[in-house]
């Protein structure tokens, strides 16, 4: 979960009036976008126990850490997280599964009145229970650190302001309106006064916030980077360094040797549909890489090599190959226990066993 997301942006409004729609509203007008949305890893990043498909496809989920037994089992529409050293007992409902199942999940309950995050998460590749990426993999030294971790309402806040929509309020989290995962207004803010300005024809005035107009470096770092981790959050946290900053996305493309804060063609959003899933097929990123780089024919082609130019392309052609960029370029690793092979979005000329560049 990230934790430090800011409070205070244009697509998170500080204001209890602000009014959400909700997502219905959106396909009237912009039915392709919300055709596919929905259905992404992102819109399906937070959800109610009730609706988990993960939790209704596994009733009863197990996992023992020295003396403490782990057990997630199904009852109707709830799942029951408990954690027992044989003596003491800790038990208690689910209340919102945390990523649809991609990598994992994780959970979050409440016990004592306060909000934790559970230790343990299910992961896709093991179809079962493991210790969540970024706990010490020790035996924990009380129950209660075996159950999980409590967090502040601060991280609360974030960490539903970046996995769901409409439940933060500048400092205030309001679950009773939360809309779970990440759906249009979570990215555009608060959609009522848009919705009114289209139906009354203002069309100058839209009353919604763009992402597209942000400049490249805003649009990677301050907006996407709100949630899935800037350089800035990523330096300014001593913690987060090594393996687990392949996580961190816009980071890792921030660090890259040619990355150009200025360059459009180097944002999440010029790989990346927001309202799609990202494409599992490695060949559909090649026209990417290839408006900024050279062809093999630009070698040889002194007129190639100026159309190219003219159209932009004046990086380097890659003397190696024409396609697959990045299986070579972009490699996939795995954090150690995170069963899952992350993209690592440091653009680099990767060599068989080099040490992972920070």
């Amino acid at each position: 979960m990230s934790g430090d997301a800011p409070i205070s942006t244009p697509w998170r409004p500080s204001k209890k009036d602000a009014r959400y729609t909700g997502p219905r509203a959106c396909v009237k007008c912009h039915a392709e976008e919300s055709a596919t949305q929905h259905l992404t890893a992102m819109g399906r990043a937070l959800e109610p126990v009730a609706t988990s498909e993960i939790l209704r496809a596994h009733p009863r989920l197990t996992f023992r850490s020295g003396p403490y037994a782990h057990e997630i089992v199904r009852r109707g529409d709830q799942s029951l997280y408990t954690v027992t050293d044989g003596v003491n007992t800790i038990s208690e409902p689910i209340l919102y599964t945390f990523g649809q199942g991609k990598a994992g999940q994780t959970y979050i309950f409440r016990h004592d009145g306060s909000f934790y995050e559970s230790r343990l998460s299910f992961y896709k590749d093991i179809q079962g229970l493991d210790v969540t990426i970024g706990y010490p993999r020790e035996i924990p030294p009380s129950l209660e650190v075996a159950a999980g971790r409590r967090i502040s309402m601060d991280e609360a806040r974030n960490c539903f302001s970046c996995h769901g929509t409409g439940a933060a309020y500048g400092n205030q989290l309001q679950l009773d309106r939360l809309v779970p995962g990440v759906t249009c207004e979570a990215c555009h803010g608060p959609g009522a006064e848009h919705v009114a300005a289209m139906e009354a024809k203002q069309f100058k005035d839209k009353r919604i916030f763009n992402p597209g107009k942000m400049s490249a470096d805003d649009l990677s770092q301050e907006f996407c980077g709100s949630c899935h981790r800037s350089a800035e959050q990523v330096i300014s946290n001593k913690l987060l360094r090594g393996l687990i900053t392949v996580r961190f996305q816009p980071y890792r493309m921030f660090t890259s040797r040619a990355h150009d804060p200025a360059d459009m063609r180097l944002t999440c959003t010029a790989c990346h549909n927001p309202h799609e899933n990202p494409s599992a097929d490695e060949a559909f990123y090649d026209p990417k890489c290839f408006a900024c780089h050279r062809s093999f024919a630009s070698l040889k082609s002194p007129a190639v090599a100026k159309t190219e130019e003219k159209e932009g392309r004046t990086d380097k052609a890659c003397p190696v190959a024409q396609s697959l960029c990045v299986s070579c370029h972009m490699p996939k690793v795995e954090f150690p226990g995170s069963h899952f092979k992350f993209t690592d979005h440091r653009i680099r000329i990767a060599k068989a066993g080099e040490q992972f560049p920070n």
